[in-house]
């Protein structure tokens, strides 16, 4: 029974944090009042309030909730080998983790300059970093370590530049990984054919 009332706030916390990102990536996070997120959710702000103070205490719980399986996906690669499957699996973990949060990338996408000049901004960039020492080996020439950085900039542009392209999403998440995957192939293994 206790459990109850704790899931109703996690599924409020979850309604608030949908609509939030759903009028932050409309209108933009700038032009986005917590008054319109309490209307739009028809609740009073009082209760947005009980689970949020600010727009930024909203947007970084929704970066936190990605990070956390970002950062289990770091802590697991640096205890792997660096060999080529398991700089695979990051990528695949990392698409997976990013499919999950579409609505996320799309606000990161069409309001950068919040982003960077929020906390999160330095969260991400740090992540990016921990994820491209996980498939870049520590000596790679510059060239490697482009590809490493070009394959997870290929994921998180490829969202969006086929955004709107025919087809099935998981088809086109598939098409982006596989771009990225050869990538990281190639700086692993530069006598590999792509």
């Amino acid at each position: 029974m206790s459990s109850t009332p704790q899931r109703r706030r996690g599924n409020t916390r979850q309604r608030i944090q949908d609509v939030a990102l759903e009028l932050f990536s409309e209108q933009g996070y700038e032009k986005t009042s917590l008054r319109e997120i309490s209307e739009k959710l028809d609740v009073t702000k009082a209760a947005l309030y009980y689970h949020f103070k600010t727009k930024e205490d909203i947007l970084v719980s929704i970066f936190d909730d990605l990070n956390q399986p970002i950062e289990e996906l770091i802590a697991w690669g640096k205890e792997q080998p660096r060999t080529l499957e398991t700089k695979k699996e990051i990528l695949v973990r990392y698409s997976e983790a990013m499919a999950g949060a579409s609505a996320l990338f799309r606000f990161m996408q069409e309001n950068q300059a919040t982003v960077r000049d929020l906390s999160i901004g330095e969260t991400i960039k740090h992540r990016v970093i921990g994820l491209v020492d996980l498939i870049k080996d520590p000596d790679a020439p510059l060239t490697d370590q482009v590809r490493c950085f070009t394959a997870l900039f290929t994921m998180h542009a490829g969202m969006f530049a086929l955004r709107d392209a025919e087809g099935d999403p998981e088809e086109k998440r598939k098409a982006v990984l596989e771009v990225a995957v050869d990538l990281v192939t190639r700086a692993h293994d530069p006598g590999a054919a792509h």
